[in-house]
């Protein structure tokens, strides 16, 4: 016993307990106490008056204490009390299983305490049914588990070769959110990607001219009526007809469609001559194709648009943005995506591509909005101007009269004011170029020059452009 540094146990300060106290002491102090003698003898049983699921061992008294252990429990026992006579008392706690002629069984953790003189040990007990009691419930609970994970597993390999058996197309779609939470392979080869690509991604927007909310809400209608049989749509990838028939269920408190996917009568027609020339001159053209987002991002491009940036693959340019070729960056973004929404196209716009090596190249576009479809998209085609540029005047070259005016000014004034006249000359020049490139919109050539708009207007009426190609702000 642990006296933390206190004789009070030691010393013979403790009083003396008077024996009737001394057995409600020890029946508090754990779930059953035995009294055994030096020859296995059971002298007293012992039981906390709360715990009554041991019933009446009174029968115990007198009788060897072998007769109520199991057979694994015995030799364990006996170790323990041949220690006990040899004079050496465990200080372990020792798990032994009681029973009671076979009718039940129970299991108690015991302490050994040797009494005065070697004639009888204390067994101190604790119950270890409420214990086990809840180990068992755990291991039925884990085995449960484990049942029903074998279950999910062999019913998903089921689903997952069905799957990949059937020759139908079949697309899986959650009805909360729109998005597809599995297809096929045949379903993705119809909607023109990969499996890998398509699960996750908004079921509308592989079909033209659909908005999501209301083609579920469409696909949810049909597949709850009972006369329609599904509806014709052409995908946004490939540009096939093809026929929805959906059906509807519902899995973990989930709505689900199962749309199964068929090509129409005239879906495996010959492509016509117009979109073969087409296809063709996209993939050997020699100027650059790019189709971005309406904010910028490469969706796909030709080889010649490759060759431009130096880009090995269309992976290595595919969802960065156009601006980070652009000679200007994002200004010349800006005035591109505006131009070109404002009215639906803008050609020969000249700047500069930089590939991610740092040379530069100078190129002439055209950007056309395409507004034909849910999510409007802008189509460049990029011609390399770099020869041209070479016979072309520089664009900072002053006219013959800015030369001349120079010129007559050495001599009759200071170079500080030769300077600023000179000065003047290059900032008008540079702002008409500037509202030039920007076809008179104020606020892109302000941003392009670095300028607010307000000294773009001051700098504007100074030098008389202001009423250059009417007075829009735009």
């Amino acid at each position: 016993m642990n006296t933390n540094g206190s004789s009070f146990w030691s010393n013979g300060s403790i009083p003396l307990i008077d024996p009737q106290d001394l057995a409600g002491l020890i029946s508090a102090a754990s779930d059953i106490a035995l009294v055994v003698s030096a020859q296995g003898v059971i002298l007293s049983v012992l039981i906390n008056e709360n715990e009554t699921s041991f019933g009446n061992l009174d029968h115990w008294e007198g009788r060897p204490i072998d007769d109520f252990l199991t057979v694994e429990s015995i030799p364990k026992f006996r170790a323990i009390l041949d220690e006990y006579v040899g004079g050496t008392v465990s200080s372990k706690a020792v798990e032994l299983n009681h029973t009671d002629n076979a009718v039940w069984e129970f299991p108690v953790r015991y302490t050994f305490h040797g009494l005065i003189g070697n004639k009888a040990l204390l067994l101190l007990g604790r119950d270890l049914r409420p214990i086990a009691e809840t180990q068992q419930q755990l291991v039925q609970a884990q085995m449960s588990l484990e049942q029903g994970y074998e279950a999910r597993r062999e019913f998903d390999a089921r689903y997952r070769l069905l799957l990949r058996s059937v020759r139908d197309a079949i697309v899986f779609v959650s009805v909360n959110e729109g998005r597809i939470k599995d297809l096929n392979e045949p379903a993705a080869a119809l909607l023109g990607s990969t499996r890998e690509d398509l699960i996750g991604v908004s079921f509308a927007q592989e079909f033209r001219d659909r908005r999501r909310d209301e083609f579920i809400e469409s696909l949810v209608n049909t597949a709850i009526s009972e006369s329609a049989s599904g509806f014709d749509l052409q995908t946004k990838r490939g540009r096939q007809r093809i026929v929805i028939t959906p059906n509807v269920f519902r899995a973990a408190g989930e709505r689900v469609l199962i749309c199964r996917l068929s090509t129409t009568d005239g879906a495996s027609a010959a492509p016509d001559d117009l979109s073969t020339n087409l296809m063709a001159l996209f993939e050997k053209g020699a100027d650059a194709v790019v189709f971005t987002s309406i904010t910028g991002q490469v969706q796909t491009g030709n080889d010649a648009f490759l060759d431009l940036v130096d880009a090995a693959h269309l992976v290595d340019v595919k969802g960065r943005n156009l601006s980070d070729f652009l000679g200007r960056g994002q200004i010349d973004m800006s005035v591109l995506v505006e131009n070109a929404r404002r009215a639906g196209q803008m050609r020969m716009y000249a700047t500069k591509i930089v590939n991610d090596f740092g040379a530069r190249t100078a190129v002439e576009l055209s950007v056309t909005y395409l507004n034909d479809r849910s999510e409007p998209e802008l189509g460049f085609v990029i011609r390399d101007a770099s020869r041209v540029e070479a016979f072309r005047r520089s664009p900072l070259q002053t006219t013959d009269d800015s030369n001349r005016n120079v010129m007559e000014l050495v001599g009759s004034a200071s170079l500080k004011e030769i300077v600023a006249e000179t000065t003047d000359v290059v900032e008008k020049m540079c702002i008409e170029t500037a509202v030039n490139l920007t076809r008179n919109n104020r606020v892109a050539a302000a941003e392009m020059l670095g300028l607010s708009r307000q000294s773009l207007y001051v700098k504007l009426r100074k030098y008389g452009l202001l009423s250059r190609d009417g007075d829009g702000d735009e």
